[in-house]
Parts: C-alpha cells; sequence; structure tokens
C-alpha cells in the first residue's frame, strides 16, 4: 500500500496496555452465532478494567445498529470460537473500536514506538513511512475521530491456529494539516470526513502471546446510497 492510501486510509490495540485487554475475552454473554444480537445483557457496557483508560467512547455500538458480523464472515466466526472457547464477538467489537480510536491518535502524533506494538511489520513500515514524509515537509497533523458510525466484522477465517478477523469501520474524521508554523495546508475542521476502512487482526491461537496484531489496512467500498 502506498504512503499516499496508507494516509488516505488513516485519514479514513495501547497506551501501555495489549490488544488482549480489549479483544477477545469471553464475558459471560456470548452468542453462537452472533447474527443479530440480543436484547438484554448483550448489550451492556464492558467492564471498566477490560477498557483502556484512554478509550473514550465515539459512537453508538453496533450491535444496537443490526449485524454483528456479515453473512461472509459466519463460518470464519464460528470457527474462532470453536477453537477458542474465550473468544467473543461482541467484546471483540467493543476492543476493535476502542484500538481504531488508538491506533488512528498515535499515527497522527507520529508515535512510531506505541505503533510498534500494535502492528505487523508491513502495516508498521507503512506507517513509518508516512510519518517520515510528514516530518520530512514540516507537517503536523490535527485530526479528530469525530464518530464511529459502524464496526462490523467483515471477514474472518481460521488457518491451522491462525486465527484472522477483518473488521469494516465507516467513520467520520476531521481533518487538517498544519506547517511548522502552524499556517493550515490542509483540510478543514469545520466538515468531517467519511472513512471506510478494512483493518485484519491476526493471533495465532493458544499461543503463549495474547495479542491481536493489526497486520492489513485498506480501503473499504462505500456504502451504497439507496
Amino acid at each position: 500500500m502506498t504512503v499516499e492510501m496508507v494516509l488516505l486510509a488513516m485519514v479514513g490495540l495501547f497506551v501501555g496496555l495489549r490488544l488482549y485487554s480489549v479483544l477477545g475475552r469471553r464475558t459471560g454473554h456470548e452468542q453462537q452465532p452472533i447474527v443479530r444480537p440480543a436484547d438484554g445483557p448483550a448489550r451492556a457496557e464492558p467492564a471498566a478494567a477490560d477498557v483502556p483508560a484512554s478509550a473514550e467512547p465515539v459512537a453508538e455500538r453496533p450491535e444496537a445498529l443490526g449485524l454483528a458480523y456479515g453473512e461472509g464472515a459466519e463460518t470464519g466466526v464460528r470457527a474462532i470460537i470453536a477453537a477458542d472457547h474465550g473468544f467473543d464477538v461482541a467484546r471483540f467489537l467493543d476492543g476493535a473500536r476502542a484500538a481504531y480510536k488508538m491506533i488512528l491518535e498515535a499515527f497522527w502524533k507520529g508515535d512510531a514506538e506505541e505503533l510498534r506494538h500494535l502492528t505487523g511489520p508491513d502495516v508498521l513500515a507503512s506507517f513509518a513511512e508516512a510519518i517520515t514524509a510528514r516530518e520530512t515537509a514540516g507537517h503536523k497533523l490535527e485530526n479528530r475521530l469525530i464518530r464511529i458510525d459502524r464496526a462490523l466484522i467483515h471477514e474472518a477465517e481460521l488457518e491451522g491456529r491462525v486465527a484472522s478477523v477483518t473488521v469494516r469501520f465507516d467513520a467520520d474524521i476531521a481533518a487538517v494539516t498544519r506547517d511548522g508554523e502552524g499556517a493550515m495546508v490542509a483540510g478543514t475542521m469545520n466538515d468531517a470526513v467519511a472513512t471506510h476502512d478494512l483493518w485484519t487482526f491476526r493471533r495465532t491461537l493458544g499461543s503463549d502471546d495474547p495479542n491481536w496484531v493489526l497486520v492489513d489496512t485498506d480501503v473499504a467500498d462505500q456504502p451504497d446510497k439507496g
């Protein structure tokens, strides 16, 4: 993925914590399969201990809006749940939303060291290249995640013991680029940009390392207007 695509995709899990803190823990309200969430306890917010302190709610939970995962992901989700009884779809999506915000903010700040603990080699290299180009140009990002309209498991698969889960994020981001003197060179804080991203997280089930790592990012198709 080119630097330009990364910049677009990232405009369109943590601080001292690992992805396992928010992705994939069993909560006692599992739904197998979770195609449409049940009412009641399944919509309860995660315990405070399971969400990083820096994670701020940015939008309504995706379960309240409908599907937790698409039909094409159902077979993979079932396989992951069967292989890892600690995996919970609702908890995973809560964590993915928090991760999306944290990773974007680390990228916007140019915090490559934080990103190193959250991403795979290819994603880290793309981030680092974009950050270096930005610093060389003397630019700073002044971006803000307005809201996440939807987080949906787009694809899921299990190959051997390696689980991969791709989450689609539809979000609105206010983006501004400033030069070294603070003058605006691109963007606006008045109008949010609609972004549609596909992020793939991966983990080897049963390994000593509990971390889910971000291994791929891509731009998703825009949702149908009709």
